[in-house]
């Protein structure tokens, strides 16, 4: 197994100023036998531990931030259930006869992807069992850390973004009518964000029995790089300018996720706001 990154970590959620429920989940974890959370926005459950991992052996760490979407507060509930869902997917792959983290990448990549439709399942489930729920769905945007190398699966408008030497990509793409607008260049990119089509999904979970269509990336990592995992409730009000000065000005990476969600709040809070941030050094 390949050495494990050393990561630093740090996720805020919040209200927002316009919305009277939380519908973003996020979750932070290494994984071992069980999942060692290191911070959550859920209730935790039989099936994860505040333990730290023994002897610090982890079979990687799992960064999630999820927004959720429907009435009678079934957003909240889609993206609980999902969170929840990946996490003990891919706990029960790690401890399986071949570990998740010891399979050669495609067969990882694939086991990824069938967490991801275990989500899309427990999601339709709940949405057939209660009919208040019909409809109910939400984003998913995943970092998979083993050793220096990152896999990041995404369905929806939450983003991750890559931080290396004061330059800030975003890795994921919005999965909306106005991204697929911008990419027909029929919307300049500077216009998506203020667009009414920015807050239409063409890819979400729960969206569809049939259909989801997840991104993946992967990439290796280098000493000192960040990651950023948001809901749009960030970008609605932050350019990527903005999120680069502050992950630039702060020194520490809690003190930069509390300015993130303050200056999208000061921007006028009109949505639900989450942001996990990991900052990653040598292997140890």
């Amino acid at each position: 197994m390949a050495p494990r990154a050393r990561m630093e970590s740090f996720g805020l959620t919040d209200i927002g100023r316009q919305r009277e429920i939380n519908e973003d989940q996020f979750l932070i974890a290494d994984l071992t036998k069980s999942a060692a959370i290191r911070q959550s926005s859920m209730s935790l459950d039989e099936t994860t531990t505040r333990r730290p991992p023994k002897n610090g052996k982890s079979a990687g760490q799992l960064l999630v931030v999820a927004d959720g979407m429907g009435g009678h507060a079934a957003g909240e509930i889609a993206s609980a259930i999902v969170t929840k869902t990946l996490t003990q997917a891919i706990l029960e792959a790690t401890v399986d006869e071949i570990p998740l983290h010891d399979l050669p990448e495609e067969q990882l990549i694939e086991q990824l992807q069938e967490a991801l439709q275990r989500c899309q399942a427990a999601i339709i489930a709940e949405s057939k069992a209660v009919p208040e729920r019909r409809g109910m769905g939400t984003t998913l945007t995943m970092a998979f850390v083993v050793g220096m190398r990152v896999y990041v699966i995404h369905v929806g408008d939450s983003r991750c973004y890559l931080l290396r030497k004061s330059e800030l990509e975003q890795v994921t793409t919005d999965h909306t009518i106005a991204q697929q607008l911008v990419e027909s260049g029929k919307l300049a990119p500077e216009e998506a964000r203020d667009s009414h089509w920015s807050h239409l999904l063409v890819n979400a979970l729960g969206g569809s029995e049939d259909i989801l269509a997840p991104e993946i990336h992967w990439a290796d990592l280098e000493p000192g790089d960040t990651l950023l995992l948001c809901t749009d409730g960030l970008t609605q009000h932050l350019t990527d300018e903005e999120i680069l000065e502050i992950l630039d000005d702060e020194k520490t990476i809690e003190k930069a996720c509390r300015r993130l969600v303050e200056s999208a709040n000061a921007g006028g809070g009109s949505d639900n706001i989450t942001a996990v941030l990991a900052r990653f050094d040598a292997p140890s």
